[in-house]
Order: C-alpha cells, then sequence, then structure tokens
C-alpha cells in the first residue's frame, strides 16, 4: 500500500504542471492532498479517473479559494468522514479522512501561525485536534494521518535552526506540542527510517531557496503504533515541483 501526501499550493495550478504524468508514474494507491484551494465543483474528478482514481473526495474551506483537502483512491474507502465535528476547524476544510478495510488514512492541513492571531488560531486548533486523536485512536487504532503539519521537529527538520527559532512553524511550543502529539501513539515514519537524512519538502519562493536547498521539514506521514512492523519506505520525493511544497511518500506493507 503505497501513500502519498501532497501539499499542491492550489490544484488547479498543479494541473497545469505536468501533474498528472508524474502522478501516474509514482502509481500510489491513495493520494491526499492539502492547499486545493478549490471547491469540488471546481476539480474535474474524470482527470483523475482516466489514471486510475476512481475515488475522489474533497473537503473545502467555506472561504473560496482556501485551504482544503483532498483524498483519491484506486481502493474503495468503506467510509469517509468530512472535518472532524469541531467548527473552527471544519470551516476551513482541513481536515478528510478515509477508512479501508485495514487502516484508515487522514488528509490534514495544519493551519500556519502567519500572525499572533492565526498562531493564536493555530495553537488552539493543535491543542483541539490532538485530544480528537486521542478518542479517534480508540476506534481506528491503525491510522495514518498524513499531511502538512506546519512544524519542523528538531533541528534536523530546519536548514536555519538558529536563526528560526523564534519563527512560527518552529516556535519551541509548536515543537513540543508535535512531540507531545506522537506521544500518544504515532510514529514520525520518515525519521524512523532516516533517523540522520538532512531532507525539507518546503521551501519559501523567495531568495532562491530552493535551489540553496534552504527548506524546512513540514510534510509528514504519522503512523499509529499499531502499524509500526507494516512500516516499509518513508520518503521525500523532492524532485517533484508542482508546487512550494514537495510529496512525501509512505510505503506500508
Amino acid at each position: 500500500m503505497k501513500i502519498i501526501s501532497y501539499n499542491v499550493n492550489g490544484i488547479r495550478a498543479a494541473l497545469k504542471k505536468d501533474f498528472i504524468p508524474w502522478l501516474k508514474a509514482t502509481d500510489a494507491d491513495v493520494v491526499c492532498f492539502q492547499e486545493t484551494k478549490a471547491q469540488p465543483e471546481q476539480i474535474d474528478d474524470s482527470i483523475f479517473k482516466e489514471i486510475g482514481y476512481e475515488y475522489c473526495y474533497w473537503f473545502s474551506a467555506e472561504k473560496k479559494g482556501y485551504s482544503s483537502v483532498g483524498i483519491i483512491s484506486k481502493i474503495k474507502p468503506n467510509h469517509v468522514e468530512y472535518g472532524t465535528g469541531i467548527p473552527s476547524m471544519d470551516k476551513e476544510g482541513r481536515n478528510l479522512r478515509a477508512d479501508f478495510d485495514t487502516f484508515s488514512v487522514m488528509s490534514l492541513y495544519l493551519p500556519s501561525g502567519t500572525n499572533d492571531a492565526r498562531l493564536d488560531f493555530k495553537l488552539n486548533y493543535m491543542d483541539e485536534f490532538k485530544t480528537y486523536i486521542e478518542n479517534l485512536l480508540q476506534e481506528k487504532p491503525n491510522l495514518v494521518i498524513s499531511g502538512d503539519y506546519n512544524i519542523c521537529h528538531e533541528p534536523i527538520d530546519i536548514h536555519d535552526p538558529v536563526r528560526l527559532k523564534r519563527v512560527s512553524g518552529f516556535l519551541p511550543v509548536e515543537r513540543e506540542w508535535l512531540t507531545a502529539f506522537m506521544e500518544i501513539g504515532l510514529i514520525d515514519s520518515f525519521r524512523l527510517l532516516n533517523p540522520e537524512k538532512e531532507q525539507y519538502s518546503w521551501w519559501s519562493y523567495r531568495g532562491n531557496a530552493r535551489a540553496r536547498n534552504k527548506g524546512w521539514r513540514l510534510d509528514y506521514h504519522l503512523v499509529s503504533e499499531a502499524l509500526h512492523n507494516h512500516i516499509e519506505r518513508a520518503l521525500i520525493l523532492d524532485e517533484a515541483v508542482h508546487s512550494d511544497h514537495c510529496p512525501v511518500l509512505l510505503q506500508l506493507k
């Protein structure tokens, strides 16, 4: 089972950058999208169905052109859960879950803290989301939470940990939350298999950051401990250039 997570920074924009040939060649079973910036009626599912993704699901923000997540799959889910039931989260279209026979996968787009108000919103979101997932794990123990967490966990995950320690995305409070979040029973699959690898999944469009590899690792597949022995591969696919992020891959056996 191959799962890809990709913050596409606008799915309609990505589709204009040879995205479909890349997606077909990658041949994932399930793909989680973040920041699609589109309403369901603005996305042509037939484009994905033509390359084998018969099942397409989109959960959009109330505000048009903002946030929003999606899941496409070659396998029919038994159930799809739109949102979390927490209004402050769901109005921004940040959580979508598909339940299959032996596991569940969630596409998550955690907020960024671009200013004081948004940082407060992010911190509240993180607290409520942690409680939500603690409860969900009781019901769905085989859970993969794939997406853009907008947090670098450790110094190895960011190109300049000293200078950026006061910037949202690498604040102590955010990093501590991610540690506590994983302690409820989640594994950073990439770091499990690549304990010393310095590789990033997001680069600013400014200052030629990607060419200079001045990046941040913001995108994760967090896997529940019940699936620990099934983690086979975890890769960052930084050759893909459809977005300011690149996709991350998880393979479960």
